[in-house]
């Protein structure tokens, strides 16, 4: 059976994704980070989703999604209503989710052509 690798035609995608680290290509991150298919934000200053204000969300909605994931670390978590209020009163999508999910989903969004930005959270080791 002949083999071929699989190259998205995006710029950057998601390879793995759990609550303390994420792979962007073949780069390793363990620090919170922005994804969209044309940009990679690192060190988004968000450590915890109990601390993520809707200021944080300044730098997410720059990138001009139509979607926002947030990946909220190992375990689906819910934003503060204000941080929802931040996309929603603009008219952006925001859909919460585990890391893993967040990565498999901005995946499909991204190879669809979806104006999908993904903001991840990375639990610091304690």
């Amino acid at each position: 059976m002949q083999l071929s690798e699989d190259r998205p035609d995006y710029e950057f995608a998601l390879r793995a994704a759990d609550g303390r680290h994420a792979k962007v290509n073949d780069r390793v991150l363990s620090r919170s980070f922005i994804l969209a298919p044309d940009r990679l934000v690192e060190d988004w200053p968000v450590a915890d989703l109990a601390t993520l204000q809707p200021e944080d969300m300044d730098a997410v909605l720059a990138l001009a999604p139509a979607l926002v994931l947030l990946g909220t670390g190992s375990r689906q978590g819910f934003p503060e209503p204000a941080v929802l209020a931040a996309c929603l009163t603009r008219g952006i999508g925001l859909e919460a989710m585990g890391n893993d999910a967040a990565a498999r989903t901005y995946n499909v969004l991204a190879a669809e052509g979806r104006k999908v930005v993904l903001a991840m959270i990375l639990e610091r080791a304690p």
